[in-house]
């Protein structure tokens, strides 16, 4: 098999994957979707978690206008695949948009609303930050 390009989603001619059956949808590909999906208490957010021995990563796929309240834990870095949030750490708003990356400090009270659909990329210092959803 070949290599797969996401073209630019400006162009109207191409909105989508070259090869749809690497795909489900357009938010991630299958090779993430296939991870286990992680348990969030949260309405709109799913995410899939790739598990290391002392660490996370979570590729998450968030509905516009979730939002997720005040709460700190260990380290977390970022990255915005695509979409648009208001990130808040220890009481400074910022906008966060597709290619921006982040950094909450271990304990830093924080809050997120999303402005619009959200794909973003979330490594976390903490082995087990997420849980993966039970099977029942």
């Amino acid at each position: 098999m070949g290599f797969l390009i996401k073209r630019n989603h400006h162009d109207p001619k191409i909105s989508h994957y070259q090869r749809e059956d690497f795909m489900i949808g357009e938010i991630y590909p299958i090779m993430i979707t296939g991870l286990p999906e992680v348990e969030i208490p949260f309405k709109g957010i799913k995410g899939w978690l790739l598990q290391g021995i002392d660490k996370q990563v979570v590729f998450f796929d968030i509905e516009p206008d979730a939002s997720i309240p005040e709460h700190s834990h260990g380290e977390q870095w970022g990255v915005i695949v695509d979409g648009e949030a208001e990130l808040v750490v220890n009481g400074v708003k910022q906008v966060c948009r597709k290619g921006d990356t982040y950094y909450i400090p271990a304990g830093a009270v924080h809050s997120v609303t999303f402005r619009t659909r959200l794909k973003t990329i979330d490594f976390f210092a903490e082995p087990n930050r997420y849980k993966p959803k039970s099977k029942t």
